[in-house]
């Protein structure tokens, strides 16, 4: 922070850097005063030695500028000569540095005009407000109190420069002001408490005087010896001695010191712990407590521990440097002991895991040794990085049953034996008496019931006839499991393993039966033979033809051999595609043979996946076999036949309706839509000069076509067209309709007669009510619920009068009118023009 009494300071460079630097600085300086940096490197980049001309003053590495004394400005300016040398060279160069103690603004203006000056920006009318302040009349600025650079680094103001009335002769002048940083702010460590790598901040101004760092330390504990020394620039902690010791000091406190202006005397400084645990190394072995252990342990038992050793280790607890791993080193060739670390108490527990015979050996003696985990550390030799001690095992004898030793035994026996061969059997013994009298024999497993065993002396007999092929012998070997029995009860179990001889009682076959030959690509088949018999009853083969009676295979087939195992079959005189029947014999080298079947197929295809098996094949001329196309082709004629066919039907049906077009609804224009199922009875009927002829079309009356009769499951509407004061003639026609505009009026005209709207409404009102009550009903005069529906008013009809597909109009005359239909009724006459 600058704490100024009049201005901030502002740095102004010649052209030539190592001419002149001006520094504008408060009429007053107390000692060891910040006063302004200058740029030494773009005087003279290779300097290493600095002087100040004015003792008063100091210059840094870094061209930062201190006073050393307390210096009082009496006149406005004061200057001094900062000599930069290279004492390697004896180069030199020097630079003047002008101080002054005012900041001024002046307008070149100002000789022609009277000028006021003014000021604007951060700092004077916006925050933070009043801290600059410029004359009016002679330009001075000033600095009203304290600026903390870490809070503004610096303020762009803006100058100007007006005549009294206002008028600007120059255009506004940017007017930048920085603040230079004063080492106001200690260093701070980022922890409280470090581990071996110190790092500290300082919030002043970067790579200044201020912020150049330095660390040391400034005492260890324990004191003495010395170990530890730090790097003053990283802060880093390295050791100075090899003589650490976890095992008698494991914990090391360090109090550093961090001071900014690189570590000078005046500079600002901040101590800190640092605490520094030392890491443990595997340098101690461990040791057994004791050299030699006896223990005893009874034979024939197993997963027992029988003995713990205990080791010392100096090292961590419960770290690899610490837990032991044992192992057995000698005296355990049979594999009867094993020995493993206690993971809580790291001790070593010896354990049998094979029985011991005590009729073998009577004693055992074992050496055991230990290591850690880790690796030791320091270089020794195999003896030396190892610790070694003695068991001696004693075994306790105990009486025991029947031993079945080996677990396997063999015998050896040809196949074709014939039944009731009898064999050595399985042998057990006693091993107190090492002989085998008193016990007996017991058969537990027979896959395939071939043997019996005799219970005194364990042979076997044959008790079916053996065979070497059968899935019950793996590799020649057929096993059975033999049990044997003391007096006592005690027992014990092996296996005897009978070895078949094998005998040629197997001819060879083909294993693969179904043959397929592609005509379009090759004209044989290669077939392969095996011998369930050993090699020396099986290949080389011989293959042929078998002949069979009235037959054409010999014709029709011939054989050719490819090597000792497998032929080629052709087909001759170009077969028809089809399936057929060939026997196959196959003879081994003593002569044994066997007839394969084989079915072959011609077949039209590429691969034999294309190829669709027949059903049944036969010796003769094969059967045409339709491939996936030609079935698949077939499918798509008869689909296409079915839609040919349901066309004819649908046109068929749909000729038969006829068109209707619904008639204009006098009750205010509801849709009625009624299908009619079968024709009415013909049938007159009068009604005050009405006379309504009903026959399922059009009814003819008196005056003319007054509507239509159509009966519908027991009803019968009278519809008649709404007509204009028209005449019989101009309505007349049989089995036609008017158009509906030439019969749009109000009267119609019948015999002389005229009948109002109102009185025919009222008519067939009456009438067409009494026939809705009578529709539909059942036994117990019940209406069907949908039978009668209600109808809402749909509006005002449009100027074409009802459009419908209900109307029993024969003909489509008199539509012209659809061609002008509203938008909302072009749909509904579309589909009823379709129907």
């Amino acid at each position: 922070m600058v704490v100024a009494r009049c201005m901030s300071l502002i740095l102004t460079f010649a052209c030539d850097a190592c001419q002149r630097v001006t520094l504008h600085v408060p009429s007053q300086l107390d000692a060891e005063k910040f006063v302004g940096r200058v740029n030494l490197k773009e005087c003279f980049t290779s300097a290493n030695l600095i002087h100040s001309s004015d003792p008063d003053f100091q210059i840094l590495e870094d061209g930062s500028v201190y006073t050393t004394n307390a210096i009082l400005l009496s006149s406005e300016k004061r200057n001094f000569t900062i000599l930069l040398s290279n004492t390697e060279n004896q180069e030199e160069k020097k630079m003047l540095v002008l101080l002054e103690h005012q900041t001024k603004i002046q307008s070149d203006t100002a000789q022609n005009y009277t000028i006021y000056y003014s000021i604007r920006g951060p700092g004077v009318d916006r925050e933070p407000k009043n801290l600059f302040y410029v004359e009016r009349d002679t330009g001075n600025l000033y600095c009203t109190r304290p600026v903390d650079r870490e809070e503004y680094e610096s303020f762009e103001l803006i100058a100007f420069a007006t005549t009294p009335d206002g008028y600007t002769p120059e255009l506004p002048l940017p007017l930048v002001i920085r603040i230079e940083d004063e080492n106001d702010n200690y260093p701070i460590f980022t922890e409280k408490i470090y581990t071996f790598t110190v790092c500290a901040t300082d919030r002043d101004e970067p790579d200044t005087m201020h912020t150049r760092l330095k660390y040391s330390i400034i005492e260890q504990l324990p004191a003495s010896p010395t170990l530890f020394s730090m790097h003053p620039v990283t802060g880093v902690i390295t050791t100075s001695s090899s003589q650490l010791d976890r095992e008698l000091v494991d914990k090391y406190q360090l109090k550093i010191k961090v001071q900014d202006m690189d570590g000078q005397y005046f500079g600002l400084q901040t101590t800190s712990t640092c605490v520094i645990h030392i890491e443990d190394v595997n340098d101690n072995l461990p040791t057994f407590t004791r050299t030699s252990y006896v223990t005893l342990v009874e034979e024939n038992t197993i997963d027992v521990e029988i003995l713990r050793v205990t080791v010392e280790d100096k090292d961590l607890v419960n770290t690899a440097n610490w837990r032991a791993n044992y192992t057995i080193l000698k005296g355990n060739e049979n594999g009867n002991f094993k020995i493993v670390t206690d993971p809580k108490t790291n001790e070593g527990i010896l354990c049998v895991v094979k029985p011991l015979n005590f009729e073998e050996k009577q004693q055992v003696d074992l050496q055991i040794g230990v290591v850690n985990e880790a690796p030791y550390s320091k270089e020794a030799t195999s003896r030396s990085a190892m610790s070694t001690a003695t068991v001696t095992v004693n075994v306790k004898n105990q009486d025991e049953g029947p031993e079945c030793s080996p677990a396997v035994q063999t015998v050896q026996i040809k196949e074709n034996a014939p039944v009731k061969t009898k064999s050595n059997g399985y042998k057990a013994f006693d091993p107190e008496t090492q002989s085998s009298s008193g016990i007996r024999y017991k058969k537990l497993s027979d896959p395939k019931g071939w043997v019996s065993v005799d219970e005194n002396s364990g042979s076997i007999t044959i008790f079916r006839s053996l065979d070497r092929e059968a899935e019950a012998v793996n590799n020649g070997l057929y096993n059975i499991t033999i049990l044997a029995s003391d007096k006592e009860g005690r027992s014990c179990t092996g296996t005897l393993g009978i070895i078949l001889e094998d005998v040629n009682d197997n001819g060879p076959f083909i294993p693969r039966t179904t043959v397929v030959i592609c005509k379009a690509i090759a004209s044989s088949a290669e077939i392969v033979a095996v011998d369930p018999d050993e090699p020396i009853h099986g290949p080389p083969f011989e293959f042929s033809l078998e002949t069979v009676s009235d037959s054409d295979v010999q014709r029709m087939w011939r054989l050719t051999k490819i090597n000792d195992t497998a032929a080629r079959l052709f087909y001759q005189n170009d077969l028809l595609f089809g399936s057929y029947r060939v026997p196959v014999r196959v003879t081994d080298r003593l002569g044994e043979s066997l007839v394969t079947p084989l079915n072959v197929v011609l077949c039209d295809c590429v691969t034999e996946n294309d190829c669709v098996l027949p059903v049944a094949p036969r010796m003769g001329t094969g059967g045409v076999a339709l491939g996936k196309w030609a079935i698949l082709a077939i499918l798509l004629g008869i689909a296409l036949l079915f839609c040919i066919l349901f066309t004819l039907i649908c046109g068929v049906s749909g000729a038969a309706k006829q068109p209707k077009v619904f008639p204009d609804d006098l009750a205010q224009q509801n849709l009625i839509v009624s299908n009619t199922e079968a024709p009415g009875d013909d049938k007159v009927c009068t009604m005050n000069g009405f006379t309504s002829h009903a026959v399922g079309g059009s009814a003819q009356g008196v005056c003319g076509t007054l509507g239509s009769g159509v009966k519908n499951r027991g009803q019968e509407t009278i519809e008649m067209v709404k007509g204009g004061h028209q005449t019989l003639d101009s309505c007349r026609g049989a089995g036609q309709q008017p158009p509906l505009d030439s019969c749009r009026g109000g009267h119609v005209e019948v015999d002389g007669c005229k009948y109002s709207y109102s009185e025919w409404h009222n008519f067939t009102q009456t009438q067409l009510g009494e026939k809705v009550q009578l529709c539909n009903q059942d036994d117990s005069h019940q209406h069907a619920r949908d039978y009668v529906l209600p109808y809402s008013y749909e509006g005002r009809g449009s100027v074409a009068g009802s459009v419908g597909c209900c109307s029993e109009q024969q003909e489509e005359d008199g539509l012209e009118f659809l061609d002008h239909l509203e938008p909302k009724f072009r749909t509904l006459a579309d589909a009823c023009l379709k129907r």
